[in-house]
């Protein structure tokens, strides 16, 4: 089991209701993303609180991941400076690891465990919440998601 003593958690998000999931050809909804001090993590359930709480059984994205440092680059690159990460809807913004080196492993955060299971793709969203361009500027760096493994509680450092 890999621990990544370097890591800090920047930011935990929860949201209640979806803004994309189901709005093909449709507005995106307005549901608020909630800024929290910590997080439930349950184990093969999913965040408590958040959308994707018993969403599916096995859902690959019971907690998502996004870089700091991603946002950074991107707010560079597309000269945003009006948006907040939380505009991407990932549930863990990290500093200091490169989340695509998580697929495919089994890693624990704070004493919790998780299995990393796939890239968060970007979709045509996040033109539409972040700016024009961070489609594509977000291909191969979209985040992380991932299964919990254990149950336990994230927090903000």
């Amino acid at each position: 089991m890999t621990h990544y003593p370097e890591l800090s958690l920047v930011a935990l998000y929860i949201s209640p209701s979806h803004n994309f999931v189901g709005h093909h050809d449709q507005p995106a909804g307005n549901h608020p993303v909630l800024t929290v001090p910590e997080i439930e993590c349950v184990a093969g359930r999913g965040i408590r609180g958040d959308r994707f709480f018993d969403f599916k059984t096995d859902y690959k994205g019971q907690i998502t991941f996004f870089a700091v440092e991603v946002w950074e680059s991107l707010c560079a690159s597309l000269s945003v400076h009006d948006r907040d990460h939380s505009v991407f809807r990932r549930n863990v913004i990290t500093r200091g690891l490169d989340l695509n080196q998580l697929v495919g492993t089994e890693f624990e955060i704070q004493g919790v465990r998780f299995n990393g299971v796939a890239e968060c793709s970007p979709c045509h969203w996040m033109d539409q919440a972040f700016a024009p361009g961070a489609e594509n500027a977000l291909r191969g760096r979209g985040g992380l998601r991932a299964l919990i493994l254990t149950n336990g509680i994230l927090r903000a450092s």
